[in-house]
């Protein structure tokens, strides 16, 4: 009952998130705002759509040839089509129950390939935490390729940390800022490790050493370069749709692949915090654009609900075609190895 209760709780939390920032997106729109947003919708370019499925169908299919990798260091070999089926499953119905996607994609390859669904825990832990090394990368990149932004942004305050009265690069500041930092990790570990009998803290460790654990899992790859190359690639497909979707609204057709970054790197944020990103997902690609010069109302929001709705068909689509041909297949196969073992009995 206390289980269902906080089930219940969470549905509602997000979906009050969700219906929060569409609030805020659509917060001031007066009547010609509503004008303009309506014909930048029409006027999209809705063929740029197949493309962009495309980039995300290949991005869901490396990420299934990524998953089995971590699968067969455990002495299972399950076939391309299940892991990329079940995948796609998983990402359908985390759109409707947050993380029970994950469950449901290991228990898919339990049943079809007879892999043991609690190994295949360790598996996603691994997968999430290259995701989160990822996320770190792409943000650290916006933050290299997008300095200007950033700092025109933040009026030069940044320059106070790194510099002195003279304008030059302060070493004595940026020593300090590094010393701070490194303290700052000691002391957060060891206070991870001495109070970890607090239920909050043992939470939040046991979180960090998941993703460690997770990390460093990949030694255990038989084709480590390979595995790179597709964790690379994943997010390369990210890039290129989101990069793609720029050229659906003709305000935002001028936006670059580096300020795909950026837009890449909070659409990923908005992920994180809702299932699916509804609602926080749109209002953060409008929020991102804006710093490009480009009108957040309407263009803003055209672009990130676009840009949401292209993900949120992937998952539809793709999640609903796999779940008919998932026992298909499996069906086909089986008849196959039984028609197989039956001639090998009964050899001519």
């Amino acid at each position: 009952m206390k289980k269902t209760i906080l089930t219940a709780l969470q549905y509602l939390f997000f979906a009050a998130l969700a219906a929060f920032f569409v609030w805020l997106s659509l917060k001031g729109m007066d009547a010609k705002k509503w004008t303009q947003l309506k014909d930048a919708l029409d006027r999209a370019n809705y063929w740029l759509l197949v493309p962009v499925l495309g980039l995300l169908l290949l991005s869901h299919w490396l990420r299934a040839l990524r998953w089995r990798q971590l699968i067969q260091p455990l002495g299972y070999d399950p076939s391309r089509i299940n892991c990329f089926l079940g995948v796609m499953i998983g990402y359908f119905v985390n759109l409707g129950a947050p993380r029970l996607g994950e469950v449901i994609k290991c228990t898919i390859l339990a049943r079809y390939e007879k892999v043991s669904a609690d190994k295949l825990v360790g598996t996603i832990v691994a997968e999430r935490a290259f995701d989160v090394v990822c996320l770190a990368a792409v943000f650290g990149l916006t933050l290299i390729f997008q300095y200007d932004i950033i700092h025109s942004l933040t009026a030069g305050n940044s320059d106070l940390l790194f510099r002195n009265q003279n304008g030059q690069v302060s070493w004595i500041k940026i020593t300090a800022i590094a010393a701070v930092a490194l303290f700052l990790f000691l002391a957060g570990r060891w206070a991870l490790k001495r109070f970890q009998h607090i239920a909050a803290i043992r939470k939040i460790r046991t979180i960090f050493l998941n993703i460690w654990h997770g990390l460093i899992s990949v030694k255990d790859v038989r084709n480590k370069p390979l595995f790179f190359v597709y964790t690379i690639g994943i997010w390369c497909m990210y890039l290129l749709s989101t990069w793609m979707g720029f050229f659906a609204i003709s305000a935002t057709s001028h936006l670059t692949i580096i300020d795909a970054l950026s837009v890449l790197a909070m659409g990923s944020i908005a992920m994180i915090v809702a299932p699916g990103g509804i609602g926080i997902y749109p209002f953060l690609v409008q929020k991102t654009v804006e710093f490009y010069h480009v009108p957040g109302q309407p263009y803003g929001q055209a672009l990130g609900w676009l840009l949401w709705f292209g993900q949120f068909l992937s998952f539809i689509l793709f999640g609903t075609i796999s779940f008919i041909l998932l026992p298909r297949i499996n069906k086909k196969q089986h008849f196959q190895i039984v028609q197989h073992e039956t001639t090998a009995d009964n050899p001519a």
